[in-house]
């Protein structure tokens, strides 16, 4: 651990803090339909669609908006996986997926989770790969700014009854955030050696003489939206540690930027839709905390906490490099692991199964936080505006009076539905674990007993219910019972979550909107991020700690314990 490293964590937080503050301008542009530059191509979108762009929703027709276009998405991609030995654009002739793979996989994607139990390179096609994840990759990170965007519309409003447009709103953001962004940014990973190919693979004469085949893909038009629209899922098995989706330090940067900056930038557009700027900076403010101290902590843990057994063992070591690429180091992977376990994007530069106990324990726990820091795009802004919600009613039960937030009186309806929300994280994980824990036919799955063995369950349900999609490595998850429950978490983590969300936002869209007080809470200062980061730890503290205490902590005092 050296300045060097450090330096490396402040500058890309920096970076990506510096370039979510103008997209978070162009987003809200976006959000309010001021953005026109595609305008005749979004026209001809809504008449090929039947999209009266008029028509506003109430909360409830959003929300089956949201619930009906996500259905069809997961029919036709599981039927796509299913049949994919018998389409086109098949060139490495692989079968169909099995009923529960091909329900897992589409699951994954359709959530914007993108948890893989299957090696990429091996298992699907490239049209599997182009006409079925990727385009997923677009419309489910598309969906999760809508019902954002519907939100914020919820803290504008003055007693309206309409959140907006889920049609209008899915069309404008992949019209005018994701495929612009994702087109240029393709073109810059080909240019620093990403592969962009439809051949199945090209042979190779290895340094010994062997003959070998490099599988090929279309690459980096997949890898910048998987990063840009905080998916993560990789084309090949080691993820964002293969050097044909990562293959330098610049590809690394952009990656690790892409996850965060869309994120951040939707929490600056609603302060900009709101009016309340201030109050957005102080929500970015908590994210950028926390992250900043997981990617902290997680350096530390590699970089400090190593060497007992690495003595014992007669190592001469400053990291623990296991499972990490040499050609990023320590402080990069560590950042890169804080900022996919924040951002619900689960790309991974390095295993995190061969973290030192506490790095990934605070990768875990990142992701039980409830994916907010800054969270999937959409899914961050909503979940911790939820968190606010929750911070502002503690303060309100401490002096007596009714809680407000940005203008909105918060009473006993949007608290139970902002409870119910986040309950569904430690139901999902923990309700799951227990289970996985005591069955045999979920135990066949680990590679490892012991404490490390119960971080792997936890982890997988995390990264589930999460909808993160990093692994801890070492749980073989392509099984029917890791298939199905995995899923399931998956649409819990997604669709329960948001369906409350929305309904709060109907209730507060009703409600009239409120100039401050004297007795009224300012919630753009230190001591409400302060107040925002306690409820968010304790939550999460609460929830998780005594799983974690059987699991990464133990390990921890274990390793420790090696002389």
């Amino acid at each position: 651990m050296d300045w060097r490293g450090w330096a490396e964590i402040v500058f890309t937080i920096g970076l990506t803090l510096a370039l979510s503050w103008p997209l978070g301008a162009y987003l809200k542009r976006v959000w309010t339909g001021e953005a026109q530059w595609l305008a005749p191509v979004e026209r001809a979108a809504y008449a090929a669609f039947g999209v009266n762009r008029d028509k506003g929703q109430n909360w409830l027709g959003y929300a089956a908006a949201v619930l009906a276009f996500s259905a069809a998405g997961f029919t036709i991609l599981y039927a796509m996986l299913r049949l994919q030995g018998l389409l086109p654009l098949n060139p490495q002739g692989f079968p169909g997926l099995t009923s529960d793979l091909a329900f897992n996989t589409a699951v994954s994607f359709v959530t914007n989770t993108n948890w893989q139990s299957y090696a990429g390179e091996t298992t699907l096609s490239t049209l599997s790969q182009m006409a079925g994840l990727t385009v997923q990759n677009f419309v489910s990170a598309a969906a999760g700014l809508s019902v954002a965007a519907a939100l914020a519309r919820a803290f504008a409003a003055d007693k309206a009854e309409g959140l907006g447009n889920f049609w209008v709103d899915l069309t404008r953001i992949v019209l005018y955030v994701l495929l612009p962004v994702s087109v240029v940014f393709a073109l810059v990973l080909v240019a620093l050696g990403v592969p962009q190919s439809l051949s199945a693979g090209t042979p190779v004469t290895t340094l010994e003489g062997a003959q070998q085949t490099l599988a090929l893909f279309p690459v980096a038009s997949q890898e910048i939206i998987k990063q840009f629209g905080t998916n993560g899922g990789g084309i090949f098995n080691a993820n964002s540690a293969h050097p044909f989706e990562n293959p330098n330090i610049w590809t690394n940067l952009i990656q690790m930027v892409a996850m965060n900056v869309l994120s951040l930038a939707a929490v600056f557009a609603f302060g900009r839709m709101v009016l309340a700027r201030k109050e957005a900076r102080a929500l970015a403010a908590v994210m950028v905390i926390l992250v900043g101290a997981a990617a902290g902590g997680i350096y530390a843990a590699e970089t400090l906490t190593p060497q007992p057994a690495m003595a014992a063992a007669g190592v001469d070591a400053t990291a623990n490099m296991e499972g990490k690429e040499v050609r990023f180091g320590p402080a990069t992977t560590s950042t890169f692991a804080a900022f996919t376990t924040g951002a619900s994007d689960g790309a991974v530069n390095g295993m995190h199964g061969s973290f030192m106990p506490l790095g990934g324990g605070i990768a875990m726990f990142m992701i039980q936080l409830g994916e907010i820091l800054p969270g999937g795009v959409g899914s961050g802004l909503y979940g911790m505006l939820v968190m606010a919600l929750l911070a502002v009613f503690v303060a309100g039960l401490m002096v007596g009076r009714t809680p407000e937030y940005l203008g909105k009186k918060v009473e006993a309806r949007e608290i139970k539905l902002a409870m119910l929300a986040v309950l569904i994280l430690p139901l999902a994980i923990l309700g799951f674990s227990a289970v996985a824990a005591v069955l045999p036919s979920a135990l066949k799955g680990l590679l490892n007993t012991g404490p490390h063995g119960l971080s792997e369950i936890l982890y997988a349900y995390s990264s589930a219910a999460g909808n993160n999609g990093s692994a801890f490595a070492g749980l073989t998850a392509n099984s029917p019972w890791w298939n199905t429950t995995l899923g399931i978490a998956m649409l819990l983590g997604r669709f329960a979550y948001i369906v409350p969300v929305l309904a709060i936002a109907g209730a507060l869209a009703a409600k009239p909107k409120l100039a401050p007080t004297t007795g009224t809470l300012p919630t753009d200062g230190p001591l409400f991020v302060g107040l925002l980061i306690g409820i968010i730890l304790i939550l999460g503290g609460l929830q998780f700690f005594p799983a974690l205490a059987l699991g990464p902590i133990v390990e921890h005092f274990q390793v420790l314990a090696v002389r």
